[in-house]
């Protein structure tokens, strides 16, 4: 394949998963901005109640990406029973893993009342967290009908049932947030059960898709739980929970400076979740890429294309670069703009649009480093990039941003700072990581000649 074949290979895979990962976000954003219009406390209650949440939520989707890449190398050798082995194994591992999540959750949301947070922020958001962590089961059955999609190059499918569901949880909002269509308003709370009802819908949904899709009359053995390994229960446990650890390592540190906000008070916190929200929106976007780079790279070992494999991963690469570059352009322009979307309160949006800048500058980071780590994983190397993740984020990044913060007086511009030195940290790293293992792939493949 050209260079060319593969940029537009690369859309036609990853522009379904980014309309699916902007839909997914756009219930988060959704939610916060109608929230947000309830003001500025229950934002900022939404904001801590996610610190306990996100995290165990993305550990879970980290696991379920497990079987993206094993059903992605399985059809490039046209093996549907071991395509059918591989979701019936991940299925199981996600049911799981979600009710385990379902009861973490519940036993550590009393931590929030010991973050030292403000009170009326910690009343909010505990019977909230208490209503969404019931979306972690639904949420991890979707994935494992979305990852085993993706796999197999379909990813329009899930988002259909994203874009459902969203509208849905529009209706849902209006409904249950402002009290509408005889419902008291439950500010909040309303949106708690917004997002669970539309999650429920998302994981019937594309049940219903794939047992009924034409292309996939083939599979239909996926829905006979039977027939398992031990071996395979092994192998995608090897590359489902470090690739779990990953998203907890990014995804806590981006949670525990929204605690650290919450120690600079109720207006830095709002204000972080705006930015952050935002963030997510364009790293969503690329993660489309990321998630491209895992179907395409664990497809070219399936074909043993090994030409494809380092063309494949490098214009990924610099697809990200590219699209990044415009939405840190977007940032900066909007520094003001978009924080208005979400609240009418002058002095939050004032403490946003400085932390706009700081995330237009990390963009490209964020492109870089989303890209190598699907690519890692299409290749099946999750340990190393998770040790690589923990240093760049717990090691240097979150303790230089509180010392931005608490001691050099930056105060929430401080904590953004250290989230950005280790965002870039991480990019770095993985890219040396990745050409690397690619190297090393195509080696192999040689002397096996």
């Amino acid at each position: 394949m050209t260079l060319k074949e593969h940029i537009q290979s690369n859309i036609k895979i990853a522009l379904p998963v980014m309309l699916s990962q902007l839909g997914h976000i756009a219930m988060g954003v959704t939610d916060n901005v109608m929230v947000g219009r309830v003001g500025a406390t229950p934002l900022a209650g939404a904001s801590l109640a996610n610190v306990t949440f996100n995290v165990l939520l993305v550990f879970g989707i980290g696991v379920s990406y497990a079987i993206t890449p094993l059903v992605a190398e399985a059809d490039g050798k046209k093996d549907v029973n071991k395509i059918v082995s591989v979701f019936r194994h991940g299925f199981v591992i996600n049911f799981l893993v979600s009710l385990l999540l379902v009861l973490g959750v519940m036993a550590g949301s009393n931590l929030l009342f010991h973050l030292d947070q403000p009170d009326e922020v910690v009343n909010q958001a505990v019977p909230y967290l208490e209503i969404i962590t019931f979306s972690l089961i639904p949420t991890l059955i979707f994935q494992s009908f979305r990852q085993f999609s993706d796999g197999l190059s379909l990813t329009y499918l899930s988002l259909y049932i994203i874009i459902a569901a969203n509208l849905l949880n529009v209706l849902l909002n209006y409904t249950f947030i402002y009290g509408h269509f005889g419902f008291e308003p439950m500010g909040l709370t309303g949106a708690g059960y917004a997002t669970l009802i539309s999650r429920i819908f998302m994981a019937a949904g594309i049940a219903l898709y794939v047992f009924f899709h034409s292309k996939l009359k083939a599979y239909r053995g996926i829905f006979i739980l039977k027939n398992f390994d031990s071996q395979l229960f092994k192998n995608m446990l090897h590359i489902g929970l470090p690739a779990g650890l990953q998203f907890i390592f990014e995804v806590a540190a981006f949670d525990f400076s929204a605690v650290m906000m919450g120690w600079i008070g109720t207006n830095a916190l709002a204000a972080h979740q705006i930015a952050i929200n935002l963030a997510a929106i364009s790293y969503m976007t690329t993660s489309g890429l990321g998630a491209a780079a895992v179907i395409r790279l664990g497809n070219a070992i399936g074909k043993n294309a090994w030409h494809d494999l380092r063309l494949a991963a490098y214009s990924l690469v610099g697809m990200a670069l590219t699209l990044m570059g415009v939405f840190a352009l977007v940032f900066f322009i909007g520094r003001y703009f978009f924080p208005s979307l979400y609240v009418n309160d002058w002095a939050v949006i004032e403490m946003a649009a400085p932390l706009m800048i700081i995330a237009g500058f990390f963009q490209l980071s964020d492109g870089l480093q989303v890209v190598c780590a699907g690519a890692l994983r299409g290749l099946q190397d999750v340990k190393i990039p998770s040790v690589l993740i923990f240093i760049s984020y717990w090691v240097i990044g979150l303790p230089l941003g509180y010392w931005l913060a608490f001691y050099a007086d930056w105060g929430a511009r401080g904590i953004w700072m250290g989230l950005l030195i280790g965002l870039t940290l991480v990019a770095i790293a993985l890219f040396i990581r990745l050409r690397n293992q690619i190297k090393k792939k195509i080696s192999e493949a040689a002397n096996d000649l």
